[in-house]
């Protein structure tokens, strides 16, 4: 048995998801309404490529660092910079006249959007014992993806209009500052290590405690993991792709999107309590075998939704039970495990290494790469090979899993047993 739960974990989670939900979608803002910026500005698909791949060099170079402060500084503090002060910069973007402007200042806004991930994903696993995660990562991930629902129907009216993408930002921005104000009055950080029954000597991060977190086998394998997962790709030129290659209209392609996302929602709450059940059922052993499987489904449904032509309707139908496939296999799956393998002292940091760090670094590549491409040879093959073919790769690779990650959770259960657990526990609330 762990800790008495924490008295206002929901609560604090569902602050946590709203901010996920500004911070995703105001670095998506620019994919979402790039056929209408194009427009506006004259750009051509090498500046998709190009503001997509700024977003993920934001997530690569500034997702640790945020993570790392974490770890080692209040994370409420943080929390409420990075999701309302930020915001300013999303005004500020709406104001754009050229094209350099609007690099510049949305560049400027997702050095901060980038930071809600690794530490709410962090705070998530201090509010919830490890046979609880799997529902608590679902609902994270749930809650924050209702916004993309939302908010897609207004973003597909808004870029109709030659200024709608320009009221979005201002829209998102205000949000953001909303976002920051709901952390300050109802955030509660439950501490450092707050469900781990054995004492936590010191919460602040150490030089020891990240060279231990680099010699796990599994992180290692983690990471080499994080550069098959190109979801993040697919997504921003999701719209661009329907509307360049299925001939669908912004507005459209947006609401295509919007089924995809409604499925998400769906998968992302099942997908962490069929995680939950398949720990309690088979041990982390079982939460492996559901992210291979998850793997497998998800190639095959990215090259039957994307490689081929359907009629209209099919493709809403089609993107629907392709999202809920898509969100099974973090919840369920890879954040647990994390969150399992790494001491709690470390465990931003261990997000931001894989899911910023890792995973922004090759998706920013990967943009950089299809934006140029599919200027070329178009957006049809180049999906095939940057999303289906990885991900099957991605399913032989969890292989590795089943000896690396009992290895390496015994390790830490090991560790936390050697300190001094005759000393009270000691948390540290950041409120």
């Amino acid at each position: 048995m762990g800790q008495k739960p924490h008295p206002h974990r929901w609560r604090s989670l569902f602050v946590l998801a709203f901010s996920n939900t500004i911070d995703t979608a105001d670095g998506g803002l620019i994919n979402a309404l790039f056929p209408a910026i194009r427009q506006a500005l004259h750009l051509d698909l090498v500046m998709l490529g190009l503001f997509t791949a700024i977003s993920r060099i934001a997530r690569m170079v500034f997702g640790p660092l945020w993570a790392l402060a974490g770890d080692r500084w209040n994370r409420k503090t943080l929390m409420f910079l990075v999701t309302g002060v930020w915001g300013i910069w999303t005004v500020l973007a709406g104001f754009a006249q050229t094209e350099l402007q609007l690099l510049i200042l949305y560049s400027i806004g997702t050095i901060g959007t980038v930071a809600a991930e690794p530490l709410s994903a962090s705070i998530t696993a201090d509010l919830f014992e490890s046979e609880e995660r799997g529902k608590a990562f679902g609902a994270l991930r749930g809650v924050g993806a209702v916004g993309f629902v939302i908010f897609a129907p207004i973003l597909g009216l808004l870029s109709q209009s030659p200024e709608g993408w320009r009221w979005a930002m201002f829209g998102m921005g205000g949000l953001s500052i909303l976002g920051g104000i709901l952390v300050l009055l109802f955030f509660k950080d439950p501490g450092r290590g707050a469900t781990e029954t054995i004492h936590v000597s010191d919460d602040r991060i150490r030089k020891g405690d990240l060279k231990r977190l680099m010699t796990r086998p599994t992180m290692w394998y983690l990471s080499a993991s994080m550069l098959l997962v190109t979801s993040l790709v697919l997504f921003s030129f999701s719209v661009t792709f329907l509307v360049d290659v299925r001939k669908f209209t912004n507005s459209g392609a947006t609401n295509v999107l919007a089924c995809f996302v409604i499925g998400f929602i769906i998968s992302s709450f099942v997908g962490g309590l069929i995680g939950d059940w398949a720990h309690k059922k088979a041990g982390i052993k079982g939460r492996i075998l559901l992210m291979q499987l998850y793997l497998l489904a998800y190639a095959l449904m990215s090259f039957v939704c994307l490689q081929f032509a359907w009629p209209v309707w099919a493709y809403y139908a089609l993107f629907f039970v392709f999202g809920l496939i898509s969100a099974i296999g973090f919840p369920g799956a890879v954040m647990p495990l994390v969150s399992a393998v790494v001491l709690p002292e470390v465990r931003s940091t261990a997000f931001g290494l894989l899911f910023s760090f890792v995973q922004g670094g090759v998706a920013a590549i990967l943009s950089l790469g299809v934006g140029w491409l599919a200027q070329r040879h178009g957006l049809l093959p180049v999906v095939f090979w940057v999303t289906t073919v990885p991900y099957l790769l991605n399913a032989v690779l969890w292989f590795v899993f089943y000896r690396t990650v009992p290895r390496d959770i015994a390790l830490t259960e090991q560790e936390l047993k050697s300190r001094d657990t005759d000393s009270p526990k000691e948390n540290s609330p950041s409120s």
